[in-house]
């Protein structure tokens, strides 16, 4: 592979999107630390596999949204690799196969390492293939979930609840309901993340018949719900800061507000898709830094 089939593929990853991935592994694990829980080698590998399962999502969006034409002239997000001729659909579909390969062969290392019994070890595998077919499905096959609105839901589950509290579990062995309280905010910004890209193209994706929850909003609605992703996961950081640290360091995300208060107004007085283009960058630079502010304070309040 030469240096400029290797740039190609890279940018089909996506990696600007990829810090979400990291977002919620951070999470859980700083929680699981708080708790004198943390593994090193059981967050490195659960980082590994949530980072290829968010490339193969990418690959996967990448291949079914250019195979259903919803990637066109009229798409307003930057040009994917099928769209722009530099990858063939069939080659799209082998590095969506290696893919999966690779993130079988991390998880089932994860599970493997981290798990103590047969029923832990079962149940992560069963949700590993959940999310591996989750990826795939987003846009994938004759009936989508994310051309049916569901998208939403599905990146709460797997960038939120399952990300921070699946890796809060692998390494303190219980689950606590608090958790859900980081992941929970977590799983919200990485929401507003994907509703930023599906406001963005509201129009070409209802003109594509690709119905996602934007587009049955409406944009007005759109951009409301937008504000309710942000404060919703600002609230449930400060409820669990409230009822669980009981420490000053524990609010230190809140210097992430500023940057979310500006980034909310900016949407809400958006006029059209072309405005909110730039927007996707700094909702990740949101989400980010949102949540390794809050994971900072974790670990000193532990401390």
């Amino acid at each position: 592979m030469n240096s400029s089939s290797l740039a190609i593929w890279l940018d089909a990853a996506r990696p600007k999107t990829l810090p979400l991935a990291v977002a919620s592994i951070v999470c859980g694990s700083a929680v699981a630390g708080w708790q004198g829980s943390f593994s090193a080698l059981v967050a490195g590998l659960a980082l590994l596999t949530a980072l290829l399962l968010q490339i193969l999502s990418n690959l996967a969006n990448d291949y079914g949204d250019a195979v259903k034409g919803t990637d066109n002239e009229h798409r307003l997000g930057p040009q994917r690799a099928i769209q722009s001729g530099l990858v063939t659909p069939s080659a799209m579909r082998n590095a969506m196969i290696l893919n999966i390969l690779l993130t079988v062969t991390s998880g089932l290392s994860l599970i493997f390492i981290a798990c103590n019994n047969l029923q832990d070890m079962f149940g992560f595998m069963l949700l590993g293939l959940m999310a591996i077919a989750a990826s795939i499905a987003y846009t994938v096959g004759n009936k989508p979930y994310g051309y049916r609105g569901l998208g939403d839901l599905s990146v709460l589950m797997f960038f939120g609840w399952l990300g921070v509290a699946g890796t809060y579990y692998l390494q303190a062995g219980q689950i606590d309901s608090v958790i859900m309280l980081p992941a929970t905010a977590c799983g919200l910004l990485a929401v507003g993340v994907l509703n930023i890209n599906n406001l963005r193209d509201i129009d070409n994706d209802r003109a594509c018949g690709k119905l996602t929850l934007a587009v049955r909003m409406g944009p007005d609605w759109g951009r409301k719900y937008h504000l309710f992703l942000l404060a919703g996961s600002v609230l449930c950081l400060a409820l669990f800061a409230a009822l669980e640290l009981h420490s000053p360091f524990g609010w230190l995300f809140v210097l992430s507000a500023p940057l979310l208060f500006k980034h909310g107004k900016q949407v809400l007085q958006s006029t059209d898709g072309a405005a909110l283009r730039p927007m996707m960058a700094t909702m990740v630079k949101c989400a980010l830094l949102t949540n390794l502010l809050f994971a900072a304070g974790v670990v000193l309040a532990a401390g």
